[in-house]
């Protein structure tokens, strides 16, 4: 999953970075307004972290300009821990959720999940897909309910990203767009390697290929 982090303050965007993608997130980061607001718009984020209070334009106007120009990505609006007006307004101009600041990274990590499961129409505790059960903490995954397999951090990347979006055909491009940050190579063959580490960690049968489409996460070859 990709995400994009608005934050002005660069020594706690610097660490939440690090915690995300520690996490198994691609994280891309902007230190003002003007730049969050065009990255928004230019690249493809599954979710945006963005803080009101930015310098140049404000996380406020940031979003209103997404919204208006039919940008719908999920937003995460961090705020003062007792500005409620700024949380209002923030849900008024379109936004998914809040986090009050300080925060704890445990908290913002819960949010996120949470949020990706609802939009993707899954409810369970663990994502679950096809008889395999992947834990998101450990950055595991269990298959048939039986074999625990331990996943780097790409392949985790790339599994949770199938697993949401189970049945849907994904293109390539699709697939480094939401996986890999915006400095990714559009010719490269990472995608094929990391798939085929899957298959063979988890079975060949667990995603098909679609030539010349894509591929599929959950249906037989």
């Amino acid at each position: 999953m990709r995400l994009l982090l608005v934050e002005d303050d660069a020594g706690l965007s610097r660490s939440l970075k690090t915690d995300l993608e520690r996490a198994g997130f691609a994280v891309d980061a902007a230190l003002d307004g003007v730049s969050g607001e065009f990255m928004g718009m230019t690249e493809t984020y599954d979710m945006v972290i963005l803080d009101l209070g930015l310098p140049k334009m404000s996380g406020l106007e940031v979003l209103r300009c997404w919204r208006q120009s039919g940008n719908h990505v999920p937003v995460i609006v961090l705020t003062a821990r007792d500005a409620w007006h700024e949380k209002v307004d923030g849900f008024k101009a379109g936004a998914d959720d809040y986090l009050g600041k300080p925060f704890h990274i445990e908290e913002l990590m819960a949010r996120i999940q949470a949020l990706l499961k609802r939009l993707h129409g899954r409810t369970q505790p663990q994502l679950s897909a096809s008889g395999v059960t992947l834990d998101e903490d450990t950055q595991t995954v269990c298959v048939d309910g039986e074999r625990q397999v331990e996943l780097t951090a790409i392949e985790f990347r790339l599994l949770r990203y199938f697993m949401l979006n189970s049945g849907k055909l994904l293109t390539k491009t699709h697939l480094l767009e939401h996986v890999y940050e915006c400095d990714y190579d559009p010719a490269s063959n990472v995608i094929e390697v990391y798939i085929n580490r899957l298959r063979r960690k988890l079975g060949k049968d667990l995603i098909a290929t679609r030539r010349g489409q894509g591929y599929v996460f959950g249906e037989k070859t």
